[in-house]
């Protein structure tokens, strides 16, 4: 395909998803009343698969993850659009024409978007070909229950959507033959899941320069993802808006790590965003922890529980916060680089251990082996030499003369 074609293609695509989207969100403030912050966010994180897969599929129209990025978004967009038509045309009757049959994608496009975001994505990633022939068979199996699932889920004798009326195609007779078929398919799904996961490790193992950065991008937009999706099932107890706008950046993350990864943006940042995600990450933890420790046993001291805490003890709790911030940043940052950083905490300590001895050291020619064979180890270079200017002759420093 040629890439004006690529990019005409991708960008219509993206344009249609974002219509589909934006009527979703317009049938779902009329049914609402209003339209929510939340939802608005998730819409705004769900397009960025989408609009990521239009920038690689412009750029890059042989990588198939592009396409796939394009699929995700545009086969989620209909059946959420669908269901809002249909919850709307049931509310108000002869409003809007065939509410149930133009509702009944809601039904089974869902399954075709997630089964194509948790297999082929890990299979194809970062170059769109497969690792190597033994993993066509994880393919195919994807693709026969991804297709298998999606067809039955069109016939099932279901509701479109909760409280909304049953599927116009559905079938009564195939009710058994579809829970049998859902359950059996969640658990084959999780399974290639598992074995694309699994051959996104052996990729990894064997990748080198640019692949292998790629492939950390991608395991950090999807450590991001488990992160805060795991954040939005506690934050309900904190505040009800907190899990859709913790689950919308959650979503925003694989796909933005996605883009940088296929077009390389700041491809080689990976590592110190890694490291200071895992640093700040920790330090964040571990102050919030003692500031916790910290009031609850000032209250429990002076105000007892359920009581009211001194405006001091919570003065004191951010001291002890603040005054702990750096020698904990420091633990930490040493104990990252020691687990996740080695070489970078080789390199330090060599470099700290030829420090000491540079003190002791008065013999030249031990000082200069020493010195090359500390830079052989710590920087790798291809090559390394020593230039010692000879003694005795000392040239002038350069004074420029002003006219």
């Amino acid at each position: 395909m040629k890439p004006s074609t690529a990019a005409r293609l991708g960008w219509s695509v993206w344009a249609a998803t974002l219509a589909l989207v934006a009527a979703a969100l317009a049938l779902e403030a009329v049914n609402l009343g209003g339209l929510r912050m939340g939802h608005v966010s998730l819409a705004a994180a769900f397009l960025c698969f989408p609009t990521v897969g239009a920038l690689i599929a412009s750029r890059r129209p042989a990588n198939a993850v592009g396409w796939i990025c394009c699929a995700i978004g545009f086969g989620i967009s209909p059946g959420v659009t669908a269901g809002e038509y249909a919850r709307y045309g049931v509310a108000h009757p002869g409003s809007l024409p065939a509410p149930t049959w133009v509702g009944w994608p809601a039904i089974w496009a869902g399954y075709a978007a997630l089964g194509i975001s948790s297999t082929f994505l890990l299979l194809l990633f970062p170059t769109g070909h497969l690792p190597s022939c033994r993993w066509r068979p994880v393919a195919w199996a994807a693709g026969a229950i991804i297709i298998g699932v999606s067809l039955m889920a069109a016939v099932a004798p279901v509701p479109l959507e909760d409280g909304l009326p049953t599927n116009p195609l559905g079938i009564k007779q195939l009710a058994r033959v579809w829970e049998l078929t859902e359950s059996i398919g969640a658990v084959l799904l999780g399974a290639l899941m598992v074995a694309s996961a699994a051959s996104l490790v052996a990729r990894f193992r064997r990748a080198r320069g640019v692949e292998r950065q790629q492939l950390k991008w991608f395991t950090y937009g999807a450590g991001v993802l488990a992160v805060l999706l795991a954040l939005s099932y506690v934050s309900p107890a904190l505040n009800a808006r907190i899990p859709l706008l913790v689950s919308a950046a959650a979503l925003a993350a694989p796909p933005l790590a996605i883009g940088a990864a296929i077009l390389r943006y700041r491809l080689y940042d990976i590592d110190r965003l890694i490291n200071r995600t895992l640093v700040y990450g920790a330090l964040t933890a571990v102050l919030g922890a003692v500031y916790a420790g910290v009031v609850l046993v000032l209250g429990l001291l002076f105000g007892g529980v359920g009581g009211e805490l001194p405006s001091w003890a919570v003065a004191g709790g951010t001291l002890a916060v603040a005054a702990l911030f750096q020698p904990a940043r420091g633990r930490i940052q040493r104990a990252v680089d020691r687990r996740f950083n080695r070489r970078k905490y080789n390199a330090a300590k060599t470099i700290e251990t030829f420090s000491t001895r540079l003190r002791d050291q008065l013999d030249l020619g031990t000082l200069a082996e020493e010195l090359l064979a500390v830079t052989d180890k710590t920087m790798e270079p291809t090559t390394v030499s020593l230039w010692l200017r000879p003694p005795g002759k000392v040239s002038k420093p350069h004074v420029p003369r002003w006219d």
